[in-house]
């Protein structure tokens, strides 16, 4: 496959005349349309303007590349246009753009990207691109374009740099890893090649790493440059001069990063999250870090909230078939087979929240923050508190006491602060003593100082359930469906922290003493959040992104079996828009379970007890309006994602 496969006669547009940067946008959009490139033309666009958002794809000297990887491209491919006198396009170097192609890559594939990369190198070419600017007709246009890679990529060139002795490394990486990354590797490899330095540069594209740099290369260099807009693997460049900026730096001034990597006054990268190099430019929000911070922990905890929730939900559809739905408290692995598949599940949850903490906590703080955090991380999940480790003398928590995933948040964020303070304290200490740090002093003091906070914090929910315990017994003695409203509210709120655990608690409670009415409020709002989750990522899907779309329809699954956890990883992720929305969709579920009667001796399992539940028609009738309520709200509040 070459360049010109990707790019339709149809989609080229000669001496185009858009009077702005939208209007050029509109008209590229348009020719991938009349291509037949596009399965959803306003997706596309809102994919191409988020890429805006970021920073101007305009690359200077009258080059523009927008460009979006979407699930709304059918075919991927490129559209282009140029613009005689040009159009501002927000260029770094003020020019206007007269050459502008954009590409539509899709998110099933990252072949066609290796080819796509060849045309963004061939674009720093200013002999290819005024070849460009002259052409008089489509055919001649794509004509130049093809001769030109036949030119500069033979079949038999093709291959990466084999491994040697390079003065100066580099690895280039833009956020979608489709255009910036290859350009800027080839800014770097011509003003390198100008000044006599030997260089290679791993290039961090879409469709995976290319030239990966060794050990051995990484030992023997004089210093390495990184033009990245998104985190890489930064540990193998321990001890080494680091000079780190931005991608866009890196197309444009290569000849400064060089000589400036080169002059021996760039700092020396510590891996353990220290000191680390950098440039001035492109320095991130106070936000945006957290939230990289916490999709860190997200990312490496959702693996075993999916796979911990399906195998419990087999073992309550084990157990169902062989006849136990209303066997109480031991629904679940009554039967041998369920309970074996059952607590492989309650296993693989038990890991769910300390992995949150230990990654949060490790993106912050590098690798010695990773046990400290999920130290953290075990403590918030089991409520451990100074007097249950003192009276229990083992691992045995207060069940009151825990402080969920709320809590696990706390711990990765403290955990991985505590952890660069330590770091600090610990400056003076002699160069020869840093193989001690890491092994020794880091992980007994970061663990001890998080420990101590999270035991000293866990006695504070401690109090707060039982004050959330004495107001759901005087909301009782008041009004049946405030009560309702209150309790599956609260179900929807921490998901196993402090509300969760006291409304659950009260409704287990009340069944002893036979009303199980509150037992159907707290279980449908528990029910509700995965499920309104996953109604909005199913129809929603501009809201979210392509892995919270992947892993939405497990959501499913979880809500009808009662596993309120499923909604964690997109309530921590994004908590001041999804909490609120799922506790309004509870709060609507409980309501109508109590204007319709709704009663469930069974204090878990789901779906799989709606066979004992009084008015079972009425209990699947509020869980509908609950989950439709809460995923309407969660879609309002939700921003659209690229």
């Amino acid at each position: 496959m070459r360049i010109v496969d990707l790019l339709k006669q149809d989609a080229i547009k000669l001496n185009a005349e858009p009077h702005s940067k939208d209007e050029a946008i509109d008209l590229l959009v348009e020719l991938h349309k009349t291509a037949g490139n596009l399965s959803d033309v306003s997706a596309y666009k809102e994919a191409i303007l988020a890429r805006e958002r970021q920073g101007s794809t305009a690359i200077g000297e009258g080059i523009a590349v927008p460009h979006a990887k979407s699930e709304s491209v059918k075919t991927p491919g490129l559209s282009a246009i140029t613009v005689p006198g040009g159009v501002d396009y927000n260029a770094p170097d003020g020019k206007a753009s007269d050459i502008i192609f954009m590409i539509a890559a899709g998110t099933d594939g990252d072949k066609h990207l290796e080819i796509l990369s060849r045309l963004m190198v061939m674009l720093m070419d200013t002999e290819f691109c005024a070849n460009l600017r002259g052409a008089k007709s489509v055919d001649e246009f794509l004509r130049i374009i093809d001769n030109a890679e036949k030119e500069k990529y033979p079949e038999e060139k093709t291959e990466e740099k084999k491994e040697g002795t390079y003065r100066l490394l580099a690895v280039t990486a833009c956020p979608t890893g489709i255009a910036h990354t290859f350009m800027a590797a080839e800014a770097l490899e011509k003003a390198a090649k100008e000044m006599g330095v030997t260089i290679k540069v791993e290039t961090a594209g879409s469709g995976g790493s290319k030239n990966v740099l060794t050990k051995k290369e990484i030992a023997e260099c004089d210093a390495i440059i990184c033009a990245v807009d998104r985190n890489i693997e930064m540990a193998r460049f321990d001890g080494k001069p680091v000079l780190k900026t931005s991608v866009s730096s890196g197309i444009s001034k290569p000849k400064e990063l060089i000589e400036k990597a080169l002059s021996g006054n760039v700092a020396i990268f510590k891996s353990e999250g220290g000191s680390d190099a950098s440039d001035d430019e492109g320095e991130e929000s106070f936000g945006r870090r957290v939230y990289k911070h916490l999709m860190n922990g997200v990312s490496h905890m959702l693996p075993f909230v999916v796979g911990g929730g399906v195998l419990i939900a087999l073992g309550f559809l084990i157990d169902t078939i062989a006849g136990n739905a209303n066997v109480g408290g031991t629904f679940g692995f009554t039967n041998s087979v369920a309970a074996i598949v059952f607590w492989i599940g309650k296993a693989a949850f038990s890991f769910m929240l300390p992995i949150l903490s230990g990654y949060i906590a490790m993106s912050i703080a590098d690798r010695p923050g990773l046990l400290p955090g999920i130290v953290g991380g075990f403590i918030a999940a089991n409520g451990f508190t100074f007097k249950s480790l003192i009276e229990n003398k083992n691992l045995v928590g207060d069940g009151n006491a825990v402080s969920g995933f709320l809590g696990a948040l706390f711990a990765g964020f403290a955990a991985g602060l505590i952890m660069l303070g330590i770091k600090w304290a610990f400056k003076w200490m002699p160069k020869a003593m840093d193989g001690i740090k890491p092994v020794f002093i880091y992980p007994l003091l970061g663990t001890v100082l998080i420990g101590l906070l999270m035991i000293w914090i866990n006695p504070v929910v401690g109090y707060l359930n039982t004050g959330l315990s004495n107001l759901l017994s005087s909301l009782g003695n008041t009004s049946k469906l405030l009560l309702s409203i209150v309790l599956a509210a609260m179900m929807a709120t921490d998901m196993g922290g402090p509300f969760n655990k006291a409304a659950y608690v009260f409704g287990t409670a009340a069944i002893a003493d036979g009303n199980t009415w509150i037992m159907a409020a707290v279980m449908i709002g528990g029910m509700v959040p995965p499920i309104a989750i996953a109604i909005s990522t199913t129809f929603a899907k501009s809201r979210w992104t392509a892995e919270e779309r992947k892993n939405g329809p497990v959501n499913y699954l979880m809500g009808l079996c009662f596993i309120t956890e499923g909604a964690i990883p997109y309530a921590a992720s994004d908590p001041i828009r999804v909490i609120p929305s799922c506790m309004v969709g509870a709060a609507v579920a409980g309501a109508v379970s109590s204007l319709l009667g709704c009663a469930c001796p069974a204090p878990h399992g789901g779906i799989f007890t709606f066979a004992v539940v009084t008015n079972p028609l009425g209990y699947i009738g509020a869980l509908v309006a609950g989950s439709v309520v809460g995923a309407l709200v969660l879609t309002f509040l939700k921003k659209k994602k690229a």
